[in-house]
C-alpha cells in the first residue's frame, strides 16, 4: 500500500504547491487509493491508469495540440529528468526488466497488430513495426535510457488501456491474463514514484490540471 504513506505527505506539503501540482497530486493520489482497494487485475489497471492520466494531463492550446501518446512521453522525460535518486531507473533495470522484454514481445499490446487483424494494414507492416519498437527498446536497454524505453513501453500500455476502455476486452478473460497482470504491478509501483517526484519538485513547472475545480 502506497496511497496511505504519500497521502500523509500530500497533506504536510500541499500548502507550499501551486494550484496545478496541488490539483494533479490530489487527483492522482485519489485514483491510486481506489487501485489498492480493487480486487481485480482489470479494475487495478484502469484506476491506476487514471492516476496516472491525472498527473500528465494538461490543457493544450488547439493550435499546438499534440497526441496524446506524445504527451505523455514528454511527461515521461521530465519525470527521469527530476527522479535524481534514480527510483524509477532503479524499478526499471532491477525490478522489471524480465516482464518489460516479455511485454514488449508480445503483438497483443501493439496497436499496428490489431490493425493489420482489421485489414487496414499488411502482416509485414505490423511485423515491421513491433520489429522496430523492439529495436528502439534495445537500444535503450543497451544505453540505460528510461525514459526511451518508458515511451516504448507506455505506448504498449495505451494500446491495452484502449482495449479495456472501449469495451475490447471481457472483464476477467483469462486471455491474455499474464500480461495483464504484469503491466497492473508495474504501473502499481511507478505511480507513487511518479506522485512522489512530482512532489519532490514543487517549483517545477508542471501546468493547469485538465478541467479545473468549478464552485
Amino acid at each position: 500500500m502506497y496511497y496511505p504513506a504519500l497521502k500523509e505527505r500530500q497533506r504536510q506539503e500541499r500548502d507550499t504547491y501551486s494550484e496545478g501540482l496541488t490539483l494533479r497530486v490530489h487527483r492522482a493520489l485519489s485514483w491510486l487509493q481506489r487501485a489498492e482497494m480493487a480486487e481485480d487485475d482489470d479494475a487495478r489497471f484502469i484506476f491506476l491508469w487514471i492516476a496516472f492520466n491525472a498527473a500528465y494531463a494538461q490543457e493544450i492550446d488547439e493550435s499546438r495540440r499534440i497526441g496524446e501518446q506524445e504527451a505523455f512521453k514528454q511527461f515521461l522525460e521530465k519525470i527521469c529528468e527530476l527522479d535524481t535518486e534514480k527510483r524509477i531507473h532503479q524499478l526499471v533495470w532491477q525490478e522489471f526488466t524480465g516482464p518489460i522484454r516479455v511485454l514488449l514481445d508480445s503483438p497483443y499490446l501493439l496497436h499496428a497488430f490489431w490493425e493489420f487483424h482489421r485489414g487496414n494494414i499488411s502482416e509485414e507492416e505490423w511485423q515491421d513495426k513491433l520489429r522496430k519498437g523492439k529495436q528502439t527498446a534495445q537500444y535503450a536497454l543497451a544505453g540505460g535510457n528510461t525514459a526511451t524505453l518508458l515511451g516504448v513501453l507506455f505506448s504498449r500500455l495505451y494500446t491495452l488501456r484502449n482495449q479495456l476502455i472501449h469495451g475490447g476486452a471481457t472483464w476477467d478473460s483469462r486471455i491474455n491474463r499474464a500480461q495483464l497482470r504484469d503491466c497492473s504491478k508495474l504501473l502499481h509501483k511507478f505511480v507513487p514514484l511518479l506522485i512522489e517526484t512530482m512532489m519532490d519538485n514543487p517549483q517545477t513547472l508542471w501546468g493547469d490540471a485538465c478541467f479545473p475545480v468549478v464552485k
